[in-house]
Order: C-alpha cells, then structure tokens, then sequence
C-alpha cells in the first residue's frame, strides 16, 4: 500500500526576514517544519552570513520558484577597502592588506565597469560545482580552482555612502546568479586596494520586499498553530511579473487538465508566458498562442 504524504497540503509564499548565522536551508527546514507542510522550497540562496529577504514557497507555491529565481533583486552591502579573504567576505581569513585607499571620484568611476552585462568569476567558496563536487567542499580542503566567468545582469550599482577611508556601502540590483562577494573582490582589484564583504542584506527579489519579512521568532511563536497561516502570501504573487489571463469555468477545467484552452486576452503578444486565473486564483502557467494559453504547469 502507498502511503500518504506526510503533512499539510499548504500552499503559498513566506518571505523571511532571514538573520545571519543561519543557512538556507535551515531556513526552509524551519519553515516546513513550523507550518507541517508537506513541501517547502526557496527562490535564491543567501549566504549564512548575509540577511535579508528569503522567499520560501510550499506546497503549490513552489511551482512558481524559477519565476523568482529568475526576477531581479536588490543588495545593500558593505564593502571592506584594504583586505582580500579567503571566502571574500568578513567570514573568511585574510590573505593579503594593502595600505592604498581610493577617493570617493575613483569608485565612482569604477562602478562603471560593473553594470550592464558583464562577466562575473564566483568565489572560491560557492556552491558551483567541480567535476561533481562543490566549490566550498573542495576550497575547505585548501583547493585551489579556476573556475570559470559566468555572465550576469547587473541593472545597477550605486554607491550610497562612504563612512570612513576603509569601507564603501553599495547598491546592487541584478539578475539570476550575482555573486556580491565577486562584486566586492573584483571592484577591490580594480581599485588596486583590495576588498571583501563586510555585510550583506538582501532588500528585495522579485516581487517580495524586505517590509514583509517575517522573524523566526514569528515562526516559531506561531508555529503548530492555526495562527501560523495568516503569515503566508497566496501563490499567485509569485507569478505578480506575468501578464494574468482570466478563464472561464470551461477553460478553467480544460487547463487543469492539461489541456490548451481559449482565455480573455488583451495587448499580450503571441509566445508570451503568462499564468491562467479563475476567481482570482491561478489555475495555470504557459505561454499564449492565438487566443489560448498552452500550459507548462498547473496548479491544484
């Protein structure tokens, strides 16, 4: 005899306001366990180190995680002048100092070379894998590797303050894959002082803000209780960057199926994805051809 699945079927979004000193993954853990649901996911992993907006998806939420994996998101982060690290952040160990400071004019002028499409070397502690292994895994047993650029979007980068000679606050909005403590390496190098991640936060992703953040405090106040639900976001926001398609009771049944079906359509182009509604909820996600939404994924 199959057994059942274990938990509740819960569906939605919960944005945590993610503390440092705690991974991801132990985030959602935490989450899933709070909520018994029986699927939980997360849309873009934050360093242990780093705080901010953390997206967890359960149950039918998750089918909607590349749609947030994929949107833009912000980081304010403050960038340490004069050291490089081993982790390129404040939690790694020194490798080398340099005594030279840039002028405000000069990282002004350097930030240049860090937006649009560029090509970005993740840190030698990521989570990229080598020949099957994580790059973390292997830089723990003193590995060196050459690890190859990967492109990114970065819609902008801004400098926000200059508390003193030895540390820049920035601004970054970018797309799918950034890696901050590349950002701060890389603009260090340029500089010719060096430089790490002194602390990172996460403001926003997709369409989740950081206002909405909960605590797990919050969770674990609330957790195991009826209480809890009343935190979450309904799926539909992970879909909030695509165009909504109303159906009707017909298509609607039509596309929990699986199937093509006619939906009320206006001003979106041939070949755009977009999710299929029925009384406000999502019923499908696909994309629109000639009056009708082919779906990708439905939603029970």
């Amino acid at each position: 005899m199959a057994r059942g699945k274990k938990g509740r079927a819960v569906s939605g979004w919960l944005v945590v306001d993610k503390p440092a000193g705690i991974t991801s993954t132990a985030v959602v853990n935490k989450v899933k366990w709070g909520f018994q649901a029986q699927k939980a996911g997360h849309a873009g992993t934050l360093d242990p180190a780093a705080t901010g907006v953390l997206a967890v998806a359960l149950g039918e939420a998750t089918k909607t995680v590349a749609h947030i994996t994929d949107a833009l998101k912000c980081y304010r982060f403050m960038v340490r002048l004069g050291a490089s690290t081993t982790t390129d952040d404040a939690e790694g160990s020194v490798l080398e100092t340099r005594d030279a400071r840039p002028t405000d004019d000069a990282i002004l002028d350097a930030l240049a070379a860090f937006r649009g499409q560029i090509d970005q070397v993740p840190p030698q502690f990521s989570a990229v894998k080598v020949d099957g292994e994580r790059a973390y895994d292997l830089a723990r047993e003193g590995e060196q590797m050459d690890l190859a650029a990967r492109p990114l979007w970065v819609d902008s980068l801004t400098m926000l303050a200059r508390p003193d000679p030895d540390h820049v606050e920035l601004e970054m909005v970018c797309g799918k894959g950034g890696y901050v403590r590349s950002i701060a390496r890389d603009l260090g190098a340029a500089l010719g002082c060096l430089g790490h991640v002194a602390w990172l936060r996460r403001e926003w992703s997709g369409p989740f803000d950081a206002h909405e953040g909960v605590s797990l405090e919050d969770i674990d106040r609330l957790a195991r209780t009826d209480d809890i639900d009343a935190l979450l976001l309904p799926l539909e926001r992970g879909l909030a960057d695509l165009p909504e398609l109303p159906a009707t009771p017909e298509g609607a049944a039509r596309l929990k199926n699986g199937n093509p079906s006619m939906v009320i359509a206006s001003g979106v182009e041939w070949g755009t994805e977009a999710w299929a509604s029925y009384q406000g909820r999502a019923v499908a996600v696909g994309v629109y051809r000639s009056g009708e939404l082919h779906p990708s994924r439905v939603f029970n």
